[in-house]
């Protein structure tokens, strides 16, 4: 390694680089000053201090002009690349261009967002996106701040109440609780009694496994009632399954039953306070046109 001089790129002035790169092109001080609007003793300093960077006189007088060295002949092809390079670098993020993107986009979400987010979402997303992929994985409240930091997911669906703190938030919609149970079921031909509501049997959704005590039970215990809780599942697309196949019923949110003809539902006695249901998204990708444009898909799809 002994008589090679390398460059401290630490203390190396980009605008010199520039500057090269231009005199290589022109071979002439006045026409690169001219393109870089600078004035012609400028070009001049910055070749005088380009020269004690690379050891080397770079660009020497001749009859037409100035004449670059060996050294400089071999710099410059592997700097115009550097400079386009990094020009794209820097460059402004181009537009997101759906019917062309092959974008793969990870987000976390339950089966209540499955339903109620997501499966909206994908009527529209086919046709205008074709080339992009979207991955579903399990949404675990813990890892969410973590994994939207470290770029493992782009989104994640949680209730306002109760969200991670530290990340970008939208709202999407406001829920509201209804009584549900299969099509036809002969107890909820019309709104029950709270005694009533009390007596019949349900089912409820435990996300940490094994519960038989939720929001509405808290809400009946404050006037000194309870209901009949019989079953506790973890998720709801099962306890969709297990209402259209039995006679049990159970407080749903009102978007995972609306429409449905296995299912019927009816205003329920208890007064159950509802939630907003929100998207979440960290800071290193809240200005990506990509990721722009997929939140404010979801906005509209929902």
């Amino acid at each position: 390694m002994s008589g090679i001089r390398l460059v401290n790129l630490r203390s190396l002035d980009l605008n010199l680089l520039v500057t090269l790169d231009v005199l290589l092109s022109e071979h002439n001080v006045t026409r690169a000053a001219e393109r870089l609007n600078f004035s012609q003793p400028s070009v001049s300093v910055h070749l005088a201090k380009l020269r004690d960077v690379f050891d080397d006189p770079l660009l020497l007088p001749g009859p037409r002009g100035m004449r670059p060295t060996a050294r400089a002949e071999a710099l410059r092809e592997p700097l115009r690349e550097a400079l386009q390079a990094l020009q794209r670098a820097v460059a402004p993020a181009s537009a997101f261009d759906p019917a062309v993107a092959a974008h793969t986009w990870r987000v976390a979400a339950s089966d209540y967002a499955e339903s109620t987010i997501i499966l909206p979402t994908l009527n529209g997303l086919r046709p205008v996106a074709p080339g992009t992929r979207l991955a579903v994985v399990e949404a675990a409240p813990p890892r969410i701040a973590r994994q939207a930091e470290q770029g493992d997911i782009d989104l994640a669906f949680h209730t306002s109440h109760g969200a991670p703190e530290g990340l970008r938030r939208r709202v999407l919609f406001a829920e509201r609780y209804v009584l549900a149970g299969r099509a036809g079921h002969p107890r909820l031909k019309r709104r029950p009694t709270l005694a009533q509501f009390c007596k019949l049997e349900h089912v409820i959704v435990s996300p940490d496994g094994g519960g038989f005590v939720g929001v509405t039970d808290d809400v009946l215990a404050s006037a000194g009632l309870a209901r009949k809780v019989v079953l506790s599942v973890p998720h709801f697309l099962f306890m969709l399954s297990v209402l259209a196949s039995t006679d049990l019923v159970g407080m749903l949110p009102e978007r995972l039953v609306r429409g449905s003809r296995a299912h019927c539902m009816v205003e329920s006695p208890v007064d159950v306070p509802g939630y907003e249901m929100a998207m979440l998204w960290h800071e290193r990708s809240h200005r990506d046109p990509a990721h722009q444009w997929l939140r404010e898909f979801i906005v509209e799809s929902v």
